[in-house]
Order: C-alpha cells, then structure tokens, then sequence
C-alpha cells in the first residue's frame, strides 16, 4: 500500500474502491493496522469511552487527543491519520485555530469536526490555514444531550433533506472527507451519491465509499453496550492480525456491513 492522501481517497471513490478505516490510539495498534492495510485511522474521542471509561465523550480534551495523535502517527507509516477535535474546542476561530494547530503539530493529516452549516465558516478559515477538515452528521456524539441519547438519526423526510444538503455544503465550504454516523442506508446513499468527496459510513449502510469501527467494538473488548452495526472480528478468526484482515475484505466487497447491522 502506498501512502495515503486525501486525492488517493477521492480517486477510490471515482473508481468504487471502498476505503476501510478504524479508531487507533497507540503505536502499537496503529502499526498493526497500518501492516494489514488499513487505509485511515480516526484518533477517536470515543477514547473517552473505551480508553477512559465514562459514558460520552465530553470530558475528552484537545491535549489528550494531541497525545494519542502522537503516538499513532510513530505507528503509522501509510495511513491517513485523522484527530477528532472534542467538544467545544472548535466554537471560537482563535481557540480553534490553536486547537487544531496543536493535532495536526502531533501529526495528524487532517482533523474532524461534528456539525452541519453553523461549520462552514469555520472550515473555509481552516482549510485556507493548510488545516485538512473530515465533517462528521448523523449521530454526532458530541450532541448526544441534545439528541436525548444515541439515537438514529434523519428517518423523518426533513431532517434526511436538511442532512443531505448540510453535506453538500461542508464539501463546498472545503471538507475532504465525511462521516456518517448511525443514519438510514437509503440516506447514506443519496447523500454519497450527492458529494464527490468521499464518505466513511458507521452504521449506516453499505453503501457508503467507506467504513469505519471502533477498534475494541471490533475485537469485542468494549465494556457494557456494543453498537448494532458492530461486528466482533476476533469472534470470527481468534487472532488480532486475522480480525483486521478479514473486516478490510468485506468492507471492499460491501459483505460488511449486512442488513443486520445497517438501519432503514
């Protein structure tokens, strides 16, 4: 596998090649992922939840993200690292000029934001800054509170149409890259087909241009509630090198995720 770069993720998309991702958090990790191929790995705030133990990701601070990022990028020779920016630490420009300054200084290529057009703004002066952006809609943990827990989103008519147009804005306000947490396939595919910057789809579909697990999610190490869309690897192949292996073969023939882990 080469390296990695947004334009390689774009031209996958153009040319139906699915694009596998998971959280790293370590080296070690990181360089397993890396050798087996995998071609982004997400410095996940979700390490507020599997790598710290509370219930959201709230409490999860830019310094700690930084940190993590670090140490994946020594990890990482190919793959394109992305650090989540936690909550609030991109609602003023100067702080989240700073604040994005510092993970992309530890070594990530790009940094993700949740949010629909309140960001585009915000994602012009980044990506004028040399700051590459993923957005992030759906269910976007970072609102839980808001959304009253984790919950589906955009199965009502008006809320699927405003989704797929804030997608379309944060591609022209200058996003590279997309998540899509926890919405409805036929969503995930009117949006996917409706931007040509690539998506990374998490319980939504398999129609996504890629996928993205949450690493423990995947080996079934997570305490407590395990995602529908989730799927147990090491269940399957009892071996970490094997688990990664087989969840990249079926997030490119489109075997993973099934209608059993995707949502109408």
């Amino acid at each position: 596998m080469s390296k990695i770069t947004t334009s390689k993720l774009i031209k996958m998309k153009q040319d139906g090649e699915k694009i596998a991702a998971l959280t790293a958090y370590d080296s070690s990790f990181a360089r397993l992922f890396d050798e087996q191929g995998v071609e982004v790995l997400l410095i996940g705030d979700s390490l507020g939840m599997v790598l710290q133990g509370g219930d959201s990701t709230l409490a999860v601070t830019n310094q700690q993200i930084a940190y993590h990022t670090k140490s994946v990028r020594a990890g990482a020779e190919k793959a394109l690292v992305i650090a989540d920016m936690p909550f609030m630490t991109y609602h003023n420009v100067n702080e989240t000029m700073k604040n994005a300054h510092e993970l992309m200084a530890a070594g990530a290529n790009m940094v993700k934001m949740e949010g629909g057009d309140w960001l585009y703004d915000t994602i012009k002066q980044l990506t004028q800054n040399g700051i590459p952006v993923c957005g992030h809609l759906g269910l976007t943990p970072q609102s839980v509170n808001v959304f009253g827990g984790f919950k589906v989103q955009g199965r009502d008519n008006q809320k699927a149409l405003e989704m797929i147009e804030h997608a379309k804005g944060l591609e022209a306000a200058g996003a590279q890259l997309l998540v899509l947490e926890c919405i409805p396939t036929e969503l995930a595919k009117a949006i996917t087909d409706a931007i040509t910057i690539p998506t990374i789809g998490i319980g939504a579909g398999n129609v996504t241009d890629g996928q993205i697990l949450v690493m423990h999610d995947m080996f079934g190490i997570s305490s407590g509630y395990i995602p529908k869309f989730s799927k147990n690897y090491i269940e399957i192949t009892g071996d970490m090198r094997k688990s990664v292996s087989l969840y990249i073969e079926e997030v490119k023939s489109g075997a993973f995720p099934d209608e059993s882990r995707s949502f109408n």
